[in-house]
């Protein structure tokens, strides 16, 4: 299904080609979410891609060794059970941490540029219980034309602003003034749920509305 989903959000792998296929800008990002209730003390691999050689992983503040990308393996070289049980060809393109032992807390990346400086860091925090919706629109400013269209990501996430991912809560949407309800998606590929009603379930979390703007001048309230 690609490398984004329905809805227009960015899957993981998303960051994967990111990182090799645009090189000016930054690029971080962890996977799995911290969120793994009934996982503590098991094995849970931790994957980061980057446009950095190498990072140093922390799980609330211990350090899980620092990993290079190995860029001379190739699949030559890795065409065998061994090398494919190891995933070698990945660590050419990404920077892997097999033996990571799940505990709830902070799981935190910090990156290092060739010279071996430390320049950019990203974290992952294990998640509460849901507590509000989080709205982020991708404009806020709209053509009065009938036409144009605001695309606002809604996200369920906990007191400190943390993403739910496995929240599927129902959500209803209003639009008031000078525009309308357009549609909603959540990504989720076995979703039944109509585009054009005014209501969405979360998969993973999070999905995104439509808002359109009338031929008038004027404010949108979305709610």
């Amino acid at each position: 299904f690609g490398i984004i989903d329905l809805a227009g959000i960015p899957k993981d792998r998303y960051y994967l080609y990111r990182s090799h296929w645009n090189p000016t800008e930054e690029t971080l990002h962890i996977l799995p979410h911290w969120t793994w209730p009934g996982r503590e003390g098991e094995t849970t691999p931790v994957f980061v891609y980057s446009n950095y050689p190498s990072a140093e992983l922390f799980v609330n503040g211990k350090s899980q060794g620092r990993v290079y990308k190995d860029e001379s393996l190739t699949v030559e070289k890795t065409d065998n059970e061994e090398a494919h049980r190891q995933l070698l060809l990945q660590r050419r393109y990404r920077l892997i941490w097999m033996d990571v032992k799940y505990e709830p807390g902070t799981l935190k990346v910090v990156a290092y540029d060739k010279t071996g400086k430390a320049v950019a860091e990203q974290e992952v925090h294990t998640a509460g219980k849901p507590d509000h919706l989080k709205l982020t629109a991708d404009r806020t400013s709209l053509a009065s034309d009938g036409k144009d269209l605001s695309f606002i990501t809604v996200k369920v996430v906990d007191k400190n602003g943390n993403l739910c991912p496995e929240a599927t809560h129902s959500v209803h949407f209003k639009v008031t003034g000078a525009g309308s309800y357009r549609a909603a998606a959540n990504g989720d590929a076995t979703n039944l749920e109509q585009f054009h009603l005014p209501k969405m379930s979360a998969f993973k979390g999070q999905l995104v509305a439509i808002v359109q703007s009338s031929e008038q001048g004027g404010k949108i309230q979305f709610e």
